[in-house]
């Protein structure tokens, strides 16, 4: 069964974008450093988005992913995505996820849109969140109130000098069948 990968960057006080959806605090990256980005990218070969991140990411210039398969969650119906590699998504989240977990391939790659739905649902596997040593003191909130706590074994931590720090864990929810 493929794994669902929450992998997103947030501030240190828990936002991911300013108010108005842009992500310009986040820090451009020392030379030769990604954070382990192509490493993590290289075994993902599908995208999850909600489509305000879909149209930031058309915002910031070429579609970044043209090799991975984008699903993007949208209550309006579109016909066809400017990108060949991008599917629009009208159906329930967590159906289409159950469903896409359950076919042949690598990690699928949630961006955002549809996260809390999807982690209530048990449909998240495993986070990697890159705190930002920064505030920005307001904007779109990483989380939202969730109905039920929900437990994480720590896998990993990395901290880079410029002070990025990356917590990687594991959903332990006890519904959950770990892979």
């Amino acid at each position: 069964m493929r794994k669902v990968v929450l992998y997103i960057a947030t501030s240190l006080d828990g936002y991911i974008a300013s108010p108005d959806g842009s992500v310009e605090w986040l820090p451009t990256p020392p030379p030769g450093e990604d954070y382990g980005y192509a490493d993590f990218l290289a075994t993902a070969d599908a995208t999850l988005l909600g489509r305000a991140t879909y149209e930031q990411v058309l915002m910031l210039g070429e579609w970044p992913y043209p090799t991975l398969t984008n699903y993007v969650f949208s209550r309006k119906p579109s016909t066809e995505s400017p990108e060949p590699s991008v599917q629009f998504v009208s159906t329930d989240p967590v159906a289409f996820v159950t469903q896409l977990r359950q076919q042949p391939g690598g990690t699928i790659w949630l961006i955002g849109g549809s996260t809390l739905a999807l982690l209530a649902a048990g449909l998240v596997d495993e986070l990697m969140l890159f705190v930002v040593p920064r505030l920005i003191g307001a904007g779109i909130p990483l989380w939202r109130l969730q109905d039920r706590p929900q437990p994480l074994q720590l896998l990993h931590t990395q901290t880079w000098p410029d002070g990025m720090t990356l917590l990687h864990y594991r959903l332990a929810d006890v519904l959950k069948t770990v892979n």
